[in-house]
């Protein structure tokens, strides 16, 4: 989060980026990164719910229980008139994101 300020929001762009390719590689399903980047540039609001989305994918995908959907997005917005809904919800989807590469053996 504090590169996201400290470059004054480039680094969610990265962060998408580099999220949606690395689970693209890992599955073959899904956005990928330039895609997702394309859609967090033109449609930077719809990007929190996909990439929650595409983590619980990685969930189903191997028959588990999902941590986190689309609707975990909503911590995103309309959570942002809270102020703390964002990091809310980059812990949650980030959370289950390690979990998923933990799961696989990962450090």
């Amino acid at each position: 989060m504090l590169l996201f300020v400290v470059t004054f929001g480039i680094w969610g762009y990265v962060y998408f980026f580099q999220t949606h390719d690395e689970m693209k590689r890992h599955t073959g399903d899904g956005l990928g990164g330039v895609l997702a980047l394309l859609l967090a540039v033109v449609f930077w609001l719809a990007s929190p719910f996909l990439l929650s989305h595409e983590v619980g994918r990685l969930y189903e995908s191997r028959g588990q229980r999902s941590p986190v959907s689309a609707l975990t997005g909503l911590w995103f917005f309309p959570g942002i008139f809270l102020l703390v809904g964002p990091l809310v919800w980059f812990v949650l989807t980030n959370r289950a994101l390690n979990g998923y590469w933990r799961s696989l053996g990962a450090r």
